[in-house]
């Protein structure tokens, strides 16, 4: 019994560093603590989050707001309830309030630095779970100014939880994703060691954002013409593409096995434009039957297939775009309950997995 209450209490306090990390909402932290803590945000939790807000290697100057809330609200719920607030915590707010008004400049930045832990599912109970992956990405820390691009959206966490789990789809594999943004999928891909990996997007911002994220993971960002990166084996490319302007002749060369994206389906006016790049990719020559029977009948595929994650937020959206698949001759199947991926997140409450569906896509030309 004793073993299992410190197993458990190991693990929750590994899931509240994670979500840290992770940049969960505050909401979601202090729930952690609480369940740290037993139902309260003891003194000890308290410890336990204040080494991790201010050891960590955590870029300070850019998740200062963040942390300073975390803290504000840790001291105004604990006093309320009439606990200890340890002195440690008192002073860490004292001095970032101090900073706070000497230096505006910590107000003015719209990223925040996140990294996304996911664990191994190989092992029999959750506190001995390794952290596989670690994807450090710098994102928006607000949609509504419109840096949708910067974000971190569930479908990518959705699948970068799929390749995670199965691995040897994506091993040795060309893969392809669509609307990149901060490039969590891309790190996964190379992690399983796909053969090349080619990201896209069509915000310039965005690609800017994205390669940055790339090199904070110690990829290369591969390059025509470049004698140094023929040495680098985890590398990626970076690629404009914008889905309106995209031709046959400026994919060509690329003949992906593997199209992915997350939250493509956002805007029903994309929708033709996503539908017809899916339809050049998806066309071109391949090898065939490569995968026949390597998998379950979700995977099997005589050609390149689409995997495409998505929350539908709007169902006419959705709607048009199943039906502009079925008028260029694509195939699009639901395979979210047969080939779910494992939990790699637990610790990530704002992360509602069950909201996104994955279809697989392939053509029928």
């Amino acid at each position: 019994m004793a073993e299992a209450a410190a197993q458990d209490a190991a693990e929750q306090l590994l899931y509240l560093k994670l979500a840290y990390l992770a940049g969960e909402p505050p909401a979601c932290v202090l729930a952690l603590a609480r369940k740290a803590g037993g139902g309260s945000i003891t003194p000890h939790v308290q410890n336990f989050l204040l080494e991790i807000c201010t050891g960590t290697n955590v870029d300070r100057r850019q998740n200062f707001t963040y942390t300073t809330t975390i803290f504000k609200r840790i001291i105004s719920e604990v006093e309320l309830s009439s606990e200890t607030v340890i002195d440690g915590l008192y002073e860490e707010f004292a001095q970032r309030m101090l900073s706070k008004a000497k230096d505006s400049l910590l107000n003015k930045t719209n990223h925040i630095y996140k990294e996304i832990s996911f664990l191994s599912s190989t092992h029999d109970n959750v506190s001995s779970r390794l952290i596989s992956v670690v994807g450090r990405l710098s994102c928006s820390s607000s949609m509504l100014e419109g840096d949708t691009g910067c974000s971190l959206w569930p479908s990518s966490l959705f699948l970068s939880e799929f390749i995670l789990s199965y691995p040897e789809i994506f091993s040795t594999k060309c893969c392809f994703e669509l609307g990149s943004g901060v490039g969590l999928v891309g790190i996964c891909l190379n992690y399983v060691g796909a053969s090349k990996v080619i990201l896209t997007d069509g915000d310039t911002s965005t690609l800017t954002n994205m390669k940055e994220n790339m090199e904070l993971n110690n990829l290369c960002i591969e390059q025509e013409d470049s004698e140094v990166l023929k040495e680098c084996k985890n590398k990626v490319e970076c690629k404009y593409l914008s889905w309106e302007d995209v031709s046959e002749n400026d994919l060509w060369g690329y003949q992906p096995d593997i199209v992915l994206g997350a939250d493509v389906m956002y805007n029903p006016v994309c929708v033709p434009h996503l539908v017809r790049v899916l339809s050049m990719l998806l066309r071109q020559d391949r090898r065939q039957g490569e995968n026949k029977g390597k998998f379950g009948d979700e995977f099997q595929t005589e050609g390149p297939v689409t995997y495409i994650a998505t929350v539908v937020r709007n169902a006419e959206t959705f709607n048009c775009f199943a039906k502009a698949a079925a008028n260029a001759k694509l195939s699009a199947i639901n395979i979210s309950s047969s080939a779910a991926p494992s939990n790699l997140l637990p610790y990530m409450l704002s992360y509602d997995r069950s909201s996104v569906q994955l279809l697989k896509i392939t053509s029928l030309s």
